[in-house]
């Protein structure tokens, strides 16, 4: 597949922006025009835990893509997804700790201690905070891109985390976890495949 242009880049950069932000975009226009339902909190938290899976399991795509293709220039797209899925990351929490719980830290910590669901997906937020620090260029650099690549491979696991989390809170009707388990699989067991054939020839460098 050819590179694009700078400029061709910079369109589908654009593209994937305004995408990514879409789902946030209409939960607000629903908040604002009154279309949340009865249970507006419980939309709101179901929303941006779905788009965090999803955008996970589109960056974990990236790499797999980008060898299947024979396109490096997709690697240019991961670090923006990878930090959308940690802001819709961070807007699930946040509803979760705003508008359910209120801020109430012994409530919030009876929750984690008491609700496996909770456990999880608290834990997997924790996880994923270096990952969205140590994003940039700069601290590839500074942690080196061995170092640097062995701590984002924790993606994987936190993906797990997330997909358990899923799993556990709607508890009967499990096919939309049980597809991003699938998914998640799928491209783990892909990346374990090229790892054990050796490195990809023209591999690029972490962070693109």
């Amino acid at each position: 597949m050819p590179n694009p242009s700078p400029r061709q880049l910079a369109a589908l950069k654009a593209v994937v922006f305004a995408a990514c932000v879409a789902p946030a975009a209409r939960l607000g226009w629903l908040a604002w025009r009154g279309g949340l339902g009865a249970n507006p909190i419980e939309v709101i938290t179901r929303s941006t835990g779905w788009w965090t899976l999803a955008l996970l399991a589109v960056t974990l795509s990236v790499t797999p893509l980008r060898r299947a293709l024979g396109a490096p220039w997709l690697l240019r797209l991961r670090r923006m997804l990878g930090l959308f899925a940690f802001g819709y990351a961070v807007l699930h929490f946040t509803t979760y700790l705003w508008l359910d719980q209120f801020f109430e830290l012994s409530e919030i910590a009876r929750d984690v201690v008491k609700r496996p669901f909770i456990t999880v997906g608290f834990t997997a937020f924790v996880l994923l905070l270096p990952l969205a620090a140590t994003s940039t260029n700069a601290m590839v650099r500074r942690l080196g891109a061995r170092h640097w690549q062995r701590l984002h491979r924790a993606v994987y696991g936190i993906a797990a985390l997330g997909v358990l989390h899923f799993w556990w809170l709607v508890k009967r009707d499990i096919t939309e976890p049980a597809l991003f388990a699938l998914i998640i699989g799928a491209l783990l067991a892909a990346r374990l495949w090229w790892r054990w054939r050796g490195p990809a020839p023209g591999r690029s460098v972490p962070g693109a």
